[in-house]
């Protein structure tokens, strides 16, 4: 963990995670519990467990600093990979895929190298009020076999600034 991780959680009052990976907000809004997303997929974790954002903008940036795995063709979802081997994926709202990209702009490319707070999407929140069933955002660890333990947080956060989770892997 960083010198500035160590500020930030004892500023917040979070206590020091020894040897975690922390996980920063990849869109700024309201953290949600991911079983609130109306999608069973998310919300049974059964692609992995994690958090939902109920998202404010115009940007998705990277989480953690890592490699751009795959960018969907739509470009509402993501996966990155950190140094560590921590696996993420991050789906912008629920219905989202139907859209054929409408409403998302890629700004970043697979393989691509990244640190914590690059942007990654841009979205077009208004148009994507009107056209999808939710905008809750799902942050989901991929590995889950490898995860020891995660520590959520909670409440109002802002991309690239807030830890969202901490994980030990």
């Amino acid at each position: 963990m960083g010198f500035f991780s160590r500020i930030r959680r004892l500023i917040s009052g979070q206590p020091p995670v020894s040897g975690g990976i922390d996980v920063y907000a990849p869109v700024s809004g309201e953290i949600v519990a991911i079983e609130k997303v109306p999608d069973v997929v998310f919300a049974e974790k059964i692609v992995g467990d994690g958090i939902a954002i109920a998202p404010k903008g115009t940007q998705i940036f990277a989480p953690v600093d890592g490699t751009i795995g795959k960018i969907f063709e739509t470009n509402h979802a993501f996966s990155i990979e950190s140094p560590q081997g921590l696996e993420l994926f991050v789906h912008f709202g629920v219905g989202t895929v139907e859209l054929r990209g409408n409403g998302f702009k890629r700004l970043a490319e697979e393989g691509q190298q990244v640190k914590v707070g690059d942007p990654i999407i841009e979205f077009d929140l208004e148009y994507l009020k009107n056209h999808v069933e939710s905008l809750l955002t799902p942050v989901v660890l991929a590995n889950m076999e490898d995860i020891k333990s995660i520590d959520k947080r909670h409440g109002s956060i802002e991309a690239g600034k807030d830890i969202i989770f901490s994980v030990q892997l």
